[in-house]
């Protein structure tokens, strides 16, 4: 019995310092796992400057490349501009507007003369030009006269250009397929059925072939509608000064010239109208006139004249005596 009464306080003194060392490493290897995470994160901060240049430019980078949207390039753009210039000499700044576009790489198109009722003349020609040759060559035009109308314009065609490049692939490939298909064929009604489909696609290939031609000439090369015009002659400005006798006589003159122009006009209006008038009236006098039948004098209407008496023989016999 004593035995054990004092085998029971030891084991109870064991487990309490059991406990205790439990303990005692648990706080230990806390101690122990805080340090080294405050070491590491004293590392990590002192190599993170080392390594957060490289990694924040990369992304930047990576950052505005993927967020900035692409350059437009000037061959997806269509430049187009309409300018009006009044000039003294429409041929010369014609000759100099050829030689500016040929200069830039670009050439003439069509080409329009034409007269007003006051003989001054007026051209209209159409200019094709590098789009990247386009500012320069419509500031050297601006400066051969006197700019009276401008207008430019300029058309992002960006989204139709790619939509036109993409429909084109999946189109070639499209017909790749029905070719393959067509080498497959063993049946006629088969052959004939994808020869349909294979002109077909071919057709609509060269549809957007030649759209995506268009868009690059008119993307490559700006259009500049160039109009020149004769300087109008500014007329003598009109004096306030009292007429004098000169004038006077001036214009006397000229009313009379204007009357005798006017008279001579109306007299040669006239003229053949009184010749052929004429012409008859003489034909009729001389020609036909003297052909026709005369008519007989009338008899005339009055009383009979009374003849005298006759005198008889003794009468006369005694008158003679």
């Amino acid at each position: 019995m004593r035995t054990r009464r004092s085998l029971r306080p030891v084991q109870a003194l064991a487990g309490i310092l059991l406990a205790a060392a439990l303990a005692l490493a648990g706080c230990s290897g806390a101690g122990d796992s805080a340090s080294s995470d405050s070491g590491g994160g004293s590392n990590d901060k002192a190599a993170a400057p080392k390594a957060d240049p490289g990694a924040a430019g990369s992304g930047a980078s990576s950052g505005s490349k993927a967020i900035a949207p692409p350059k437009v390039t000037a061959s997806r753009i269509i430049r187009t501009a309409s300018l009006t210039v009044q000039v003294k000499d429409v041929p010369k700044a014609l000759d100099d507007a050829r030689t500016t576009a040929e200069d830039a790489g670009g050439y003439v198109g069509n080409e329009t003369t034409t007269r007003d009722e006051l003989g001054h003349e007026r051209t209209r020609v159409v200019l094709r030009v590098p789009t990247e040759r386009y500012d320069q060559v419509l500031a050297d035009l601006e400066g051969t006269g006197k700019v009276v109308e401008r207008a430019a314009k300029a058309q992002d065609v960006t989204d139709q250009v790619v939509d036109v490049e993409s429909r084109i692939k999946s189109q070639r490939a499209s017909v790749a397929r029905v070719r393959e298909l067509m080498d497959r064929a063993t049946k006629l009604s088969d052959v004939v059925t994808l020869e349909g489909e294979l002109s077909s696609r071919e057709s609509d290939l060269e549809a957007l072939l030649a759209q995506q031609a268009s868009l690059k000439d008119r993307t490559s090369l700006a259009t500049i509608t160039l109009s020149l015009s004769e300087t109008p002659v500014k007329k003598a400005e009109k004096r306030d000064e009292d007429p004098g006798f000169v004038d006077a006589l001036t214009g006397g003159w000229h009313v009379l010239v204007t009357m005798l122009r006017w008279l001579a006009l109306a007299l040669g209006a006239v003229l053949p109208f009184a010749v052929g008038a004429a012409l008859i009236v003489l034909v009729w006098l001389r020609l036909v006139r003297p052909r026709l039948p005369r008519r007989p004098a009338p008899a005339a209407t009055g009383p009979a004249p009374v003849a005298p008496p006759v005198r008889g023989e003794g009468a006369q016999g005694g008158e003679d005596d």
